[in-house]
């Protein structure tokens, strides 16, 4: 089946990143992403909020001084009387946020420069501010007057739409010198190129305040001064120059110089922008998206959303900021995308082998032109039990290696309990290649050397109208059928899906059949190949509907087991071959009957009581009874199933080992079940005399069952030239339609007395 082309939703993982990431690149350059990174870092700074220092004191200008002292701008003599007086307390530094651009009297501004000259301590401001909107604007600086007796210091601003301003500036070139900001000049930093981030864990609540009518009144206690910066600024909605502090909400700017001084005096930040992040989540995301395992690269992409998210708080507290909206957004994208793609076929891979399932099968569209092939591992749940759990994919990869001969890039879809299937083109010669596939799992796969025994059916449907789920019942039932009648493979007959009504409603009338007579007991005859006489028979089940006529074994015998209502029609067939070989041998013949005991009845309690107390009421000896389980029901009989085969053998019932070579055959298993009887199975049997692989496996387990003190049966024996074959390699019992079809009690009981009759002439 051709590969279906993937649309651009299903590009590969790492192909998926790159476009990722180039699309996030462009994006991030563009600054597109710095109003998220800017909400990020004001949630981060909610985790480590701590108080400014303390050494900075602003006196705002704020309402109240307004009323007390008069409307702004006040006159140039109570800044000069402020400056007296903050000096006189002992002020480490002034600082105007407060631009002395225009004359006002000569008088005022004299007295203002004569105090400036008196301080020695005052800086006063320049300003530049710039934002979103693109028209440059003028920086008005102080009257040289005022310059030449203080010293100069930038409050320059960039502010973004929110009004909030996210850089400052170490310092401004100025008439040709670098000019430090007010920030740098507060931390004593040396003037420099460049911005750094202010520190807004800083609380600006925690900024100690002076009331300015309390300093001109000399109500301020000089220690509460004495060696500290005071900054002298505005904080007023009606005087404007109002900003938005992140995390706090709308203040005066002269807060932000604050903190921005407060920042540089707790040390230089370091701004790694975007760049770095974006570069680690890349590389982290690659090893993600190149996981196969869901686990592992869940855990990666966890892992590294989870660092971009909470690594950044413990820098930001060191003040070293680094931008990773970017990064996540890489890490989020490919990650939201592999998990949407991973949840959408969730429902349509299986989750040990990461094949295609059933669900997958039923809705591919392209299936339904072409025939339908199903294989079901008979062995696969004991197989796949005697596996531990971390090799089971090792052996289902064997056995899809073996189906996909011949065609590599087949696609094969996996079910549960050992189904495959897979489409091929109507017109493909099935035959051939399903006999060489048959061919192929004969041999056992091994899983870190330990042999597995694999037996398989194929089943056929080569196309209709219906449903792919409908068809592939059909080709899954056709599987089924092939493996109850011994076959290799078998295409769907369409006639059997008129009788699925009839199916559904055959075990509720099973146990009805058995108490009207509708069941009965056939009995095949086995040959003893030494004397050439018929020593004994297996019971089989038959079933005559007065409307449907003869219903196959295989058909209602597998249906009971399945349900569990086994136990009826087991004692049911117990008693008649029972009676039947009681009544044979009381006329003087040696004669032996063998049952077939289902693996649901080896936990039955009471099942070893009951075929004594038949025994008993019969007066039949114990070793004229044989009890057959299967191969693979006899190996599940651990625990409780080996105690009760183990009382069986000790009340002398015989046990055989049914259609030995179609399980997990060792050596280990023969003498660990304590049977007395192998039974080849038929498959092989058939097949000896054309096929020399079947003649080995019957030859080798003959001689494997004598060395073990075991007998063999070979069954299914249908040509002359098998039984001499047999014969020749001295297996001890044959049955099959060479040795007699199965038959009434009646029929037997002719056979049986022709059968001495020769013998005696």
């Amino acid at each position: 089946m051709p590969k279906r082309a993937k649309s651009k939703s299903e590009m590969t993982p790492f192909r998926l990143l790159l476009w990722t990431a180039l699309i996030v690149f462009i994006v991030a350059f563009a600054g597109v992403t710095d109003p998220l990174d800017q909400s990020l870092r004001t949630g981060r700074n909610r985790f480590h909020v701590h108080p400014a220092s303390g050494d900075i004191i602003l006196v705002p200008i704020d309402d109240r001084a307004r009323r007390e002292i008069g409307g702004f701008p006040w006159a140039r003599r109570v800044h000069a009387q402020l400056i007296d007086k903050l000096t006189a307390a002992g002020a480490k530094q002034i600082y105007f946020d407060i631009v002395f651009e225009t004359k006002s009297n000569a008088y005022d501004d004299r007295l203002l420069r004569d105090a400036l000259k008196r301080s020695g301590k005052v800086t006063l401001a320049i300003r530049g501010i710039s934002g979103p909107n693109p028209l440059a604007q003028e920086a008005p600086e102080p009257l040289p007057v005022f310059t030449r007796n203080a010293r100069l210091g930038s409050i320059s601003i960039n502010y973004n739409f929110q009004n909030a301003v996210w850089k400052l500036n170490y310092g401004v070139k100025w008439h040709g010198q670098h000019l430090p900001s007010f920030a740098s000049e507060m931390a004593r930093i040396e003037p420099r190129d460049g911005q750094f981030t202010p520190d807004y864990s800083i609380d600006p609540g925690t900024i100690p305040t002076l009331n300015a009518a309390d300093v001109l009144a000399g109500r301020v206690d000089p220690r509460k001064v004495s060696g500290k910066t005071v900054v002298i600024g505005t904080n007023s909605e009606v005087l404007g120059d109002q900003f938005y502090i992140p995390g706090v909400g709308k203040m005066g700017g002269v807060y932000i110089q604050i903190i921005g001084g407060e920042t540089l005096k707790s040390g230089v930040p370091m701004d790694f922008g975007w760049l770095p992040a974006f570069l680690l989540a890349f590389g982290l995301t690659a090893a993600a998206a190149l996981q196969r395992r869901p686990m592992v690269r869940n855990a990666i992409f966890a892992t590294t959303a989870a660092t971009l998210f909470v690594v950044p708080g413990f820098l930001d507290a060191r003040l070293i900021f680094v931008d990773v909206v970017p990064g996540l957004l890489v890490t989020m994208t490919v990650w939201g995308i592999l998990a949407a793609r991973s949840l959408r076929k969730r429902g349509l891979i299986n989750p040990v082998s990461n094949l295609p399932n059933l669900n997958a099968l039923r809705s591919n569209r392209q299936g339904r032109d072409q025939a339908l092939i199903a294989a079901r591992i008979l062995n696969y749940e004991d197989a796949a039990a005697a596996l531990p759990s971390n090799e089971e994919q090792q052996f289902i990869d064997q056995i899809v290696s073996r189906l996909r001969l011949g065609a590599k890039d087949r696609v094969i879809f996996q079910g549960d309990d050992g189904i495959f299937a897979w489409f091929e083109d109507a017109r493909a010669p099935f035959g051939n290649h399903l006999e060489a596939l048959h061919s192929v799992f004969r041999n056992p796969a091994r899983v870190n050397g330990q042999p597995l025994d694999l037996s398989i059916a194929f089943g056929v449907e080569v196309g209709s109208s219906r449903s792919l789920g409908n068809r592939l019942a059909s080709a899954l039932v056709a599987a089924e059928e092939a493996a109850r009648d011994g076959l290799k493979w078998k295409y769907h007959d369409p006639d059997t899906l008129h009788d699925a009504s009839w199916k559904l409603s055959m075990l509720s009338q099973l146990d009805a059949a058995i108490d009207k007579g509708e069941v009965w007991v056939a009995y095949q005859p086995k040959l003893d190949l030494k004397t050439r006489r018929i020593i004994g028979a297996e019971a089989l089940a038959r079933w005559t509907h007065p409307e449907k006529g003869p219903i196959a074994a295989s058909e209602f015998v597998s249906a009971a087991e399945q349900s569990d209502r086994i136990a009826k029609l087991t004692d049911f067939v117990l008693e008649k071959a029972v009676t039947a070989a009681s009544a044979i041998n009381k006329r003087g013949t040696h004669f032996e009957v063998a049952v077939n005991l289902s693996a649901r009845l080896l936990t039955d309690k009471g099942f070893v009581l009951r075929v004594s107390a038949l025994l008993a009421r019969n007066g039949l000896a114990p070793g004229r009874l044989t009890l057959e389980l299967t191969e693979t029901a006899a190996l599940s009989g651990a625990g409780e199933g080996l105690d009760m085969i183990a009382k069986l053998r000790e009340l002398g019932v015989n046990i055989s080992i049914d259609d030995y070579g179609t399980g997990l055959s060792t050596l280990d298993y023969l003498k660990k079940v304590p049977a007395n009887e192998i039974k080849i199975d038929q498959s092989f049997v058939k097949g000896m005399v054309e096929n020399r692989s079947d003649r080995v496996m019957v030859q080798s387990t003959i001689g494997l069952a004598h060395s073990l003190g075991r007998q063999v049966v070979a069954e299914g024996v249908e040509q002359r030239e098998t039984l001499e074959l047999l014969t020749e390699m001295e297996c001890d019992i044959a049955q099959g339609y060479v040795v007699g079809r199965p038959m009434s009690l009646e029929s037997l009981a002719k056979r049986i007395s022709t059968s001495r009759k020769r013998g005696a002439a």
